[in-house]
């Protein structure tokens, strides 16, 4: 077997990167964000789930096809600095560092939220820390196989999914304990829009986020045996998971009435509270907290990875992609470690909205770098005049996820929060764009 031979050995076919994509996508943001959703824009919310999903497709399909015409290593950052120069892909960067870091600090708060389940006496800000401890000490030991693991705790996020959807369908059926369903819908503007168009509006970013992901599957496309696959991959990959995510709210719908909903517990346990299941909550609250805590380390991992990236590339200090033992980036990983500390100290002086404010703020982050892939796309690429239509579609249901955020007074919150990272964001561009300009005079 020669050299191509092995590596083509390695590479993935499309199906494999669809599962993939399922797995790393489904997490926190949709097992405790939709219940943020929900609330805010009660059953119809599952139309949301049909709109993010087209705008999720449209900007997966421009970063894919980008990939297939010029695969690069820093994917979406690369195309922005092709399309508009080195301040682009720099901005990008930090952007999706802020975002991943925002992220992180979401799943941590979820974690904690999950584990409230078990233990309704401890603080967000305790559970929040034991749960930062063992995500930091799994990046500094450099746990071997654990990428295994993460296929293992993608099943698991899968199966517990697929637990509750069968689970479900036996309670409309009538063949649990508890009662019969109790929707809270009709087939009216009262029922369906009971808080309105504008809480429709306003609960579309939490539905986004729960989509957030993508991105990465666009880096991992140039795993691909076919790149050119890459844009089969994702319709398959978004059509199963739009399948999952509304079967499964749409029950937890019929089974109980989206009053009942709220932000500080999953709608699957919610939805099954009222039944004599005993063992079935507890069961699938862990594997709620494994998959929570895969997606966290893995958003750990991605956070240290970027700023070595950014490092190597000349876009943050040199030191922090320097190694020490087992090839770990300590200046990062602390970095990181402050990050987290920060998510914890904001999670002990607002305890109660503290979920909710980032969620916004890192769904926001990622909606920034999703329009930043369009605008570089159509920079780039020669688009038809239905890939034009395509991507104007994407780029308004971006928009309105967007501006839906300041609709209502808490994820209003979040958004000034993304916009004070962007402000930062872009001064320091500005000042690095004028160090280049001094460089480049030099030479």
């Amino acid at each position: 077997m020669d050299k191509k031979e092995r590596i083509d050995n390695k590479k993935i076919q499309w199906w494999q990167l669809s599962l993939i994509g399922v797995g790393c996508t489904i997490g926190t943001g949709f097992f405790l964000g939709s219940a943020l959703a929900i609330t805010r824009g009660g059953p119809a919310v599952l139309l949301i789930f049909l709109l993010a999903a087209i705008g999720t497709y449209v900007v997966f399909d421009a970063l894919s096809a980008m990939t297939a015409e010029d695969p690069q290593k820093g994917s979406f950052r690369a195309y922005a600095k092709k399309a508009y120069g080195r301040w682009a892909g720099f901005s990008n960067g930090w952007v999706y560092w802020s975002s991943e870091l925002l992220i992180m600090g979401s799943q941590l708060t979820a974690l904690a939220i999950f584990a409230q389940f078990w233990f309704p006496d401890v603080p967000l800000w305790v559970s929040s820390s034991v749960f930062g401890v063992l995500g930091i000490g799994v990046i500094i030991t450099g746990v071997s196989g654990f990428e295994r693991f993460e296929n293992i705790f993608g099943v698991m996020k899968i199966a517990a999914i697929l637990m509750f959807i069968i689970i479900a369908f036996l309670a409309v059926g009538g063949f649990l304990k508890g009662g019969q369903p109790d929707p809270s819908f009709t087939w009216d503007n009262k029922g369906l829009l009971p808080l309105g168009i504008t809480g429709l509006w306003a609960a579309s970013i939490y539905v986004f986020y729960s989509f957030g992901g993508i991105e990465v599957m666009g880096i991992m496309a140039n795993e691909l045996k076919n790149p050119k696959d890459a844009p089969k991959s994702g319709t398959f990959m978004l059509s199963l998971l739009t399948t999952i995510y509304v079967v499964s709210i749409g029950l937890a719908l019929w089974l109980v009435p989206y009053t009942k909903y709220n932000g500080d517990e999953s709608p699957f346990i919610t939805a099954l509270s009222k039944y004599d299941l005993s063992f079935v909550p507890h069961a699938f609250n862990g594997a709620l907290i494994i998959g929570g805590f895969s997606t966290m380390v893995a958003s750990l991992y991605g956070i240290t990875t970027i700023l070595t990236s950014l490092s190597e590339d000349g876009d943050a200090p040199k030191f922090f992609s320097r190694t020490g033992p087992r090839k770990v980036p300590y200046y990062a990983v602390l970095l990181t470690i402050g990050g987290l500390i920060a998510s914890i100290i904001v999670a002990l002086l607002l305890p109660e909205k503290i979920y909710e404010y980032l969620t916004t703020a890192a769904g926001l982050m990622l909606l920034y770098i999703w329009l930043f892939i369009l605008f570089s796309y159509n920079k780039i690429m020669e688009l038809t005049s239905f890939k034009r239509v395509k991507r104007l579609i994407g780029l308004v249901l971006i928009l309105l996820a967007v501006s839906g955020t300041l609709l209502n007074k808490t994820s209003r919150i979040g958004f000034f929060v993304s916009l004070g990272f962007l402000l930062v964001i872009g001064i320091v561009t500005m000042f690095m764009k004028n160090k280049w300009k001094h460089l480049e005079v030099e030479e």
